[in-house]
C-alpha cells in the first residue's frame, strides 16, 4: 500500500505491485521511468521521512529476463552502451533461489565489458538481481539505489 500510494502520487494511476516468493521482497511495475521514480521517491523521503515506514530499499530495474546465463549476458550487452570508455565498473549479484554460478556469471559479463573493474571506486554498478527464474538487470550509478534508513540518517546529520 505504501509504495502503491507513492507511485500513484508520482503519476502512474495503475502500478502493478506484488510480493515475490522471497521473504521481504516486493516488486513494482510502473509506467514511470524507474530512475525518475527513484529520484522522486528520494525527494519524498528527504521532505517527509515519516511517510516511508515499511519499504527500506529501492533498486531500479531496467530490464527483466529469464534466469539463463545467455539472457542475462545479452541484457547487459544491450545496456553497457551508457558507459564511456574511461568509466570503471563493478558487478553485483544478489541471488535468491537459483543455482546459476555467480563466478561463471561474473566471468561471462566481464568478458563483454572492455572497461576497467574497480570494486571500491566505480562509476557504474552492473546490478544483477536473481529471484528464482526471473532476473532484473540494471547498470546503475551508486546513488541510484535508495536505502531509506541510510537516507533518513544522513539527512539528520
Amino acid at each position: 500500500d505504501e509504495i502503491s500510494e507513492i507511485i500513484e502520487e508520482l503519476g502512474d494511476s495503475s502500478p502493478r505491485i506484488g510480493k515475490s516468493s522471497f521473504s521481504g521482497i516486493i516488486w513494482a511495475e510502473t509506467s514511470i521511468d524507474p530512475f525518475v521514480a527513484i529520484n522522486d521517491i528520494k525527494k519524498i523521503i528527504l521532505d517527509e521521512p515519516w511517510r516511508m515506514r515499511y519499504c527500506h530499499r529501492f533498486i531500479p530495474v531496467s530490464h527483466t529476463t529469464s534466469a539463463s546465463l545467455e539472457n542475462i549476458v545479452e541484457s547487459v550487452k544491450n545496456q553497457i552502451k551508457i558507459m564511456k570508455d574511461t568509466d570503471t565498473y563493478r558487478i553485483t549479484i544478489e541471488k535468491r533461489g537459483s543455482d546459476i554460478s555467480s563466478k561463471e556469471l561474473i566471468d561471462s559479463i566481464a568478458d563483454i565489458i572492455p572497461n576497467k573493474v574497480s570494486l571500491e571506486s566505480y562509476d557504474w554498478n552492473v546490478m544483477i538481481q536473481i529471484m528464482g527464474g526471473i532476473v532484473g538487470i540494471s547498470i546503475l550509478k551508486e546513488d541510484d539505489i535508495i536505502s531509506t534508513l541510510k537516507l533518513k540518517r544522513d539527512s539528520m546529520e
